[in-house]
């Protein structure tokens, strides 16, 4: 088994071990994983922060022992709390890297950085306000930053940086946290899932006050939600039909 550290920012996560593959997720800057196969070119890994799989291009990471990854999984993440910012590399050279950005990393791959930084378990009441932070952020299938995130990609970004760990796809993630019997016992910072005709969970969003809720949709939106999904405010239709509500949080 071999183990690698991304020491890029916003580097894709591929289906298949090949650049025309669908984008499926992102590594972020600081992400740690386990090879679990390396080919010529490209390398299948499974991310340490949520047991994702997915290919990564070689030149797009860096190889690194087991003992770092162990440590790396004994220590609490610590992340880029701006929208962008730089890294300073050891030939002054400088390094992009966006909001979420695993900054704690940096003096292991002989990066310096100075910006804000996130770490700790924040209060429910800080989720709204990190959701924020991405709001019109494009959608983008296997997007995780504010230059494009999917619909599962933003509530976990948003749950990480505030401490709390989420699954990568919207299914995964409806099978953590308490089931809710009616919206009226949500509380700002719960997760709405919606399904499809099928029955399969294709899109959750993260409920705010007085029947609102934040998600990813053509862009990160603010619309109204009820009993019969997510009320589009813009198309005043129907845009999603509601699931199911968690509660992740005390």
């Amino acid at each position: 088994m071999q183990y690698g550290i991304c020491n890029l920012n916003i580097v894709p996560l591929r289906l298949d071990p090949s650049d025309a593959s669908e984008m499926v997720s992102q590594v972020l800057y600081g992400d740690y994983f386990k090879v679990l196969e390396q080919r010529k070119k490209w390398s299948k890994i499974r991310i340490a922060f949520d047991n994702y799989e997915g290919w990564i291009d070689n030149k797009q990471f860096l190889l690194i022992t087991k003992e770092d990854y162990l440590a790396f999984k004994d220590t609490p993440p610590v992340l880029l709390g701006d929208l962008i910012e730089y890294l300073v590399g050891e030939n002054n050279e400088l390094i992009p890297i966006t909001l979420g950005a695993n900054v704690g990393k940096a003096t292991f791959l002989k990066h310096h950085f100075d910006g804000t930084k996130i770490s700790g378990i924040k209060s429910r009441e800080k989720l709204i306000e990190t959701a924020f932070l991405y709001l019109n952020s494009p959608y983008l299938w296997g997007g995780k930053t504010p230059l494009g995130i999917d619909c599962s990609g933003f509530t976990q970004m948003v749950y990480k940086l505030n401490g709390y760990s989420l699954l990568r796809d919207a299914s995964q993630q409806a099978t953590q946290g308490e089931a809710l019997s009616f919206i009226e016992e949500s509380k700002p910072g719960d997760l709405a899932f919606f399904d499809n005709d099928e029955g399969a969970i294709i899109h959750v969003g993260i409920i705010m006050e007085d029947n609102y809720i934040i998600h990813s949709h053509g862009k990160v939106r603010i619309d109204r939600i009820d009993h019969s999904g997510i009320f589009n405010t813009d198309t005043k239709t129907y845009s999603h039909k509601l699931r199911v509500i968690k509660s992740l949080i005390p």
